[in-house]
């Protein structure tokens, strides 16, 4: 399982780059989680749109979903002959009606309740603490994990939920002085206890603040977690 970071900023893009997108890949299947402003022409960059085999959204704020209308026009223009798959949930349905396109790209529900099987990855869903209805995804293939929290203030079952993972992409949303739990966001400081609680063996610091030297969030997340620390940036690929 190969994980790259498409885009990894909180709010809006900066030059040239992208908001949250992680494209996943084993056994020639392809997975976009998150499709937000500029994914869709930065993914170009490590998979061709039309091996795209399905996109997950984790909600519909923009940051997270921007290019779903992109990716609609993409397939008129590419002729793609096999139609895609959008999930998401269902908790608003005027925007999850929205992820269909035509006949070329069709929405399915995800659901806590039941394990979503996409070719060789095994995903289960996790409700987070946001002003949206948003959930987090534990994905397992092989025996190895990787859980994304998507957006979410600090939760102590959340850490249950990626208790073990061999990676954890957590948002890191501000440093550790600025308190943004009312906002549905997690600190350095939050990031690094999650990954402690849960025991993961690797954190990757994600949806990243537009100021300030992103190494400081290393620094204040290493003081609560004895693990392995990265920054997202545009391009990282971890392998499992």
């Amino acid at each position: 399982m190969k994980m790259t970071v498409v885009g990894f900023w909180h709010g809006y893009p900066e030059a040239g780059e992208a908001t949250s997108g992680y494209l996943l890949e084993a056994d020639e299947y392809n997975v976009l989680i998150d499709c937000g402003s500029g994914v869709i022409s930065n993914v170009q960059k490590f998979c061709n749109l039309n091996d795209l085999k399905a996109i997950i959204l984790s909600h519909y704020h923009h940051d997270h979903m921007a290019d779903i209308g992109v990716f609609h026009y993409s397939q008129i223009l590419t002729q793609s002959k096999e139609k895609k798959i959008i999930y998401g949930h269902t908790e608003d349905e005027e925007k999850f009606q929205k992820l269909h396109f035509q006949d070329l790209v069709v929405a399915k529900a995800f659901s806590e309740k039941h394990v979503l099987t996409l070719g060789p990855f095994n995903i289960n869903f996790h409700k987070t603490v946001h002003p949206a209805s948003c959930y987090a995804m534990r994905i397992e293939r092989n025996g190895k994990i990787m859980t994304y929290t998507a957006d979410t203030s600090y939760q102590e079952e959340l850490a249950d939920f990626a208790k073990n993972s061999d990676v954890l992409i957590a948002e890191c949303s501000a440093y550790e002085e600025n308190d943004v739990s009312q906002f549905g966001h997690m600190n350095s400081r939050d990031a690094g206890r999650l990954a402690q609680k849960a025991g993961v063996k690797q954190l990757l610091l994600s949806h990243l603040p537009h100021h300030g030297d992103h190494q400081q969030l290393k620094n204040e997340a290493s003081k609560y977690f004895d693990g392995e620390i990265l920054i997202a940036s545009s391009g990282l690929s971890i392998s499992l």
